[in-house]
């Protein structure tokens, strides 16, 4: 049976399983007018369904942030060089495996993995070499780390120190959101409590430190990528919003003062109507969410601000040329819903981290979508689609069923405890996956225009070969910065942190001490590891 026959026998849904019917009609969006216009308000006034700014991108594009990391801190830093020349408005970084579970490149368990997946951070070192030639006054960093984001947010405020910039003046994002590792990516390291205290002290730290830095992004984009469908993503990420703010204002932060610097994570997929309703329904969620559940009063704490990664798991290897069009669809998602910053995928990542002629093209796709096509010239270009209007309905209220679901489980941590999130996600992957191996879900020149002529698909690209030197050079050079650190100074830095862990106090403060003497991710991260242990998810059997 072909993918069309198959899809032709079946009832027409999104991707998460809501019906859509032929044709939409002012009947089948709820309410009167007046309650529509109550439900959608302006751009930059509540609920913010329509945008989180009055403005939006008639005032200021979205920041286009492509996803870089490799090798040493100098060829990502080259990397960057190279973006910013091509009109990449900020940078993303991607860290090596390593550096996000807190070894040093020279531990054994370590070397395979230095620098393949992003860049090895060893020390503040590194940090000032990322972003040599850089002015960390002027570019906005996000920082795609989390079971190590206090110790890495650290290394990057000495880094900071020593280009002679404020903190007041610094920019940019740490994703430090531990709950989706347990819920979905798995590179956590020490068990849920003891992570959420340390994800808290970041959020606090920065509340007094960095009034322009988004201590936090909550980020619903790993557990779809895992394979939950846009309704779970939409209710898991604010559970796990919830669970934050819960966690900060149970230390006495007022939620008024910390939640306008919360940011958010969605990724966008393919199904674009259902992606744009998804984030529409976002932002008047977490608005409903600030004011019921925390009492916000200042408007920017009920504002939703989010990041979308377009999705990698929608890219194929065969046919790798279609991907272009695939990211180019998800891109245009995220402009229609609104995104105040996007990530492109590359053609190519199928098969590797992008080449360098597959970011160009991801960040000319944004630009052309910008620049070009007209949609930035009105905010929230597609409300009062009876569809759209109807999707965004109907997404919230499904969200919001799987909302009271993990409420009743005692919220998202002891969702995680029990299990059943990830069931979800594992049960809405299998499915997923069923329905394009049966032809259910067509997948271009996967199981439908697929043909024999398409030849090796690795042929098609010029597929980039790992240095396999680079791990020792970074090595040698880690050690070299070693021998000239003070020791006793850095020793005492250590203690200190390690006093300070014990205490209960809040750790960025005697992060950023050990960091500046010159202690190892490794090391610090070890301090931790001693004081907190190591979690182990226990066997599903």
């Amino acid at each position: 049976m072909s993918a069309g026959s198959a899809a032709a026998g079946r009832a027409v849904t999104t991707d998460s399983g809501i019906p859509v019917a032929p044709v939409y009609t002012a009947a089948d969006v709820a309410g009167t007018p007046e309650e529509l216009s109550a439900r959608l308000g302006l751009p930059g006034q509540q609920p913010f369904t329509r945008g989180p700014y009055r403005s939006m991108y008639r005032g200021k594009l979205w920041t286009m942030r492509q996803f870089a990391g490799y090798g040493s801190a100098e060829d990502t830093n080259a990397r960057f060089h190279f973006l910013l020349g091509q009109g990449q408005t900020a940078l993303s970084v991607a860290f090596d495996l390593p550096t996000q579970l807190g070894y040093d490149s020279a531990d054994e368990i370590a070397r395979p993995e230095v620098g393949r997946t992003g860049v090895a951070i060893d020390t503040a070192d590194d940090m000032t070499d990322l972003f040599r030639g850089l002015p960390l006054d002027q570019v906005s960093v996000n920082f795609t780390i989390n079971a190590t984001a206090p110790i890495v947010l650290a290394t990057y405020l000495v880094a900071a120190e020593r280009q002679g910039v404020a903190r007041s003046q610094l920019t940019g994002t740490l994703q430090n959101d531990i709950l989706k590792e347990f819920l979905a990516r798995k590179a956590y390291i020490f068990p849920p409590a003891p992570s959420m205290r340390l994800t808290a002290d970041v959020v606090q730290f920065a509340a007094d430190a960095l009034p322009r830095f988004n201590p936090i992004s909550i980020t619903g984009y790993h557990a779809r990528e895992a394979g939950c469908n846009a309704i779970q993503e939409l209710a898991l990420t604010m559970a796990s919003a919830i669970a934050y703010c819960e966690e900060l204002t149970g230390r006495g932060l007022d939620f008024d003062r910390f939640a306008p610097r919360l940011s958010f994570h969605f990724a966008t997929t393919l199904d674009l109507f259902e992606e744009v309703a998804k984030l529409r329904a976002a932002r008047r969620m977490w608005y409903g969410i600030a004011t019921g559940r925390f009492g916000a009063t200042n408007p920017a704490a009920a504002r939703l601000r989010f990041f979308s990664g377009n999705s990698g798991t929608t890219l194929t290897a065969q046919q790798p040329l279609n991907n272009i069009i695939r990211s180019t669809v998800q891109c245009l998602g995220a402009v229609l819903g609104g995104a105040q910053s996007i990530h492109v995928m590359g053609y190519d990542e199928a098969f590797q981290l992008p080449s360098e002629d597959a970011v160009r093209l991801s960040l000319r796709t944004q630009q052309i979508i910008g620049l070009e096509t007209g949609v930035s010239r009105t905010a929230d270009p597609l409300a009062g689609s009876y569809f759209v209007e109807y999707l965004t309905d109907e997404i919230e209220a499904r969200a919001a069923d799987i909302l009271a679901e993990i409420d009743s489980l005692g919220g998202a941590a002891s969702a995680l405890e029990k299990g059943v999130p990830q069931s979800w996600i594992a049960e809405a992957a299998y499915q997923a996956e069923r329905d394009i191996a049966e032809g259910r879900r067509p997948k271009v020149g996967v199981n439908v225009h697929a043909s024999p002529d398409d030849g090796d698909p690795a042929q098609l690209i010029e597929l980039t070969q790992p240095d396999p030197a680079q791990a020792e050079r970074q090595i040698a050079r880690t050690s070299s910065r070693l021998a000239r650190r003070d020791g006793p100074a850095c020793a005492q830095a250590l203690n200190l942190l390690r006093a300070v862990t014990r205490s209960g106090q809040n750790v960025m403060p005697a992060l950023v001490d050990a960091a500046r003497a010159g202690a190892t991710v490794g090391e610090m991260a070890g301090v931790f590891r001693a004081e907190f242990g190591e979690f182990r998810e226990p066997a599903p059997w």
